[in-house]
């Protein structure tokens, strides 16, 4: 049979990976997928570099357009990243009749539906496997694995820089700034860490597993994103204290009110699997009703494990390349006609459990005044932890952890208690939740 010819846009980290896995296991890859699928021309601006690496074995240019364009290419395979020039690039292989598969999770949270319905209309698949979670299938567990099932709640670890921080913060006792500058050391964090740090990155991963998991158009926009530059040590060891780890969550919940889409801080039992995952590993738990708890975990970046994703989707494409469009597996799991555009639910409206520390003036009936502003507001504690003051000093560190309650009831009371003049600084709030 003939083979799948691809054109490779992007020899970076993840390029090169997919390059040299393809070339290592091409007999098992040909064995599964029934054909053989080879990189007829790499795209990438330092074609130096791509020729001394490839050794002349493949065609190489920094002319996408022209490659796009070539009749003998079958498949575009985008790894360049970024909003501007992925999306042209994307754009017009599907205008040209390619398949494509690409790791761009920003381009498909942010463009995402309106690539979906070009390549409707050119009868064309859009794979993306690689953009959540790198080697870990979850997109195909989540679009595929688990179509039997009413999917209830996704909670992932989805940015393995954030949890490498936190894992190191809590481990070595170290704080933030001191441990992400060890991450840019090591290369886990680039060298303007905000996607990562801020929650943005998560953020697009979780858009993307939420459309597959409710059947609703990407609406990156709607997302609650919260990051973790301004956590404190403190936190961590109350947090541990009291049976909790910290986390930097993706969750998204189907309520009868709309859909949660929120990536923030959050404190998980310690008992729990996924507030075990450590470095820079990534694990998703989806909750569904005919399964119950499914988790999967691995590698969520590095060049042969995305590589593996990327090469997951060639091997479909090889599979499924002639079979009739309306029978493959639909972009966002569900088919184009029963994509509902359900409410994003606001954050204020969101229930939850939440973890409140403040620092307060150690003198009689502060914390009554606490209590009696959380009772106003529907809120109940299900844990407190009282520190006495150190030696010589006046105030102390009360922390609180209270049952499920309204975000906006939350954030009213805290405005409560910072003007109390016995609380001596801002509450610092962190949402909790049990996974259970």
């Amino acid at each position: 049979m003939k083979p799948i010819r691809v054109a490779l846009l992007g020899f970076g980290v993840v390029g090169s990976g997919t390059y040299n896995v393809l070339l290592r296991n091409q007999s098992e890859i040909v064995r599964r997928a029934g054909r053989a699928i080879e990189i007829a021309a790499i795209v990438d601006l330092d074609t130096e570099k791509v020729k001394a690496a490839t050794g002349g074995a493949v065609e190489v240019s920094g002319d996408a357009m022209a490659t796009l364009s070539r009749p003998d290419i079958d498949v575009v395979i985008e790894l360049i990243g970024g909003y501007t020039i992925a999306k042209k690039f994307v754009m017009a292989a599907i205008e040209a009749g390619k398949h494509v598969v690409t790791a761009n999770k920003a381009l498909l949270a942010t463009h995402g539906n309106e690539i979906f319905a070009a390549a409707r209309e050119k009868g064309v698949m859009v794979a993306f496997e690689a953009a959540v979670a790198g080697g870990i299938p979850v997109i195909k567990a989540v679009r595929e694995g688990l179509t039997a099932n009413r999917i209830e709640w996704i909670a992932g670890i989805i940015n393995g820089t954030s949890n490498f921080i936190l894992s190191e913060m809590r481990g070595k006792g170290l704080p933030f700034t001191e441990v992400l500058k060890q991450a840019q050391a090591l290369g886990y964090a680039e060298a303007d860490p905000t996607f990562d740090i801020e929650g943005v990155d998560a953020a697009h991963k979780l858009t993307i597993l939420s459309s597959l998991a409710f059947g609703t158009p990407l609406q990156f926009e709607k997302a609650y994103v919260e990051g973790i530059s301004s956590l404190e040590q403190a936190d961590i060891r109350y947090a541990e204290e009291l049976g909790y780890r910290l986390k930097l969550l993706g969750i998204t919940r189907r309520t009868a009110n709309g859909i949660e889409l929120r990536v923030h801080p959050t404190l998980i039992p310690s008992k729990r699997l996924i507030a075990n995952v450590e470095g820079v590993m990534n694990a998703v738990l989806v909750k569904a009703d005919a399964v119950g708890a499914t988790l999967y975990y691995g590698a969520g970046a590095g060049s042969e494990p995305t590589a593996s994703a990327v090469i997951a989707d060639l091997v479909d494409i090889a599979r499924l390349q002639s079979a009739d469009p309306r029978n493959r597996v639909p972009y966002s799991a569900f088919q184009a006609d029963q994509v509902e555009d359900l409410p994003m639910l606001p954050m204020d409206d969101v229930k939850t459990s939440f973890y409140l520390r403040m620092r307060v003036a150690d003198r009689p009936g502060v914390l009554a005044d606490i209590t009696r502003i959380l009772a106003q507001g529907s809120i109940s504690i299900g844990a407190m932890i009282q520190k006495e003051p150190a030696a010589g000093e006046a105030q102390a560190d009360i922390v609180l952890l209270t049952h499920q309650c309204i975000e906006g009831d939350v954030r009213r009371a805290i405005s409560a208690i910072e003007a109390l003049d016995s609380v001596v600084s801002a509450v610092t709030r962190i949402r909790l939740e049990e996974l259970a």
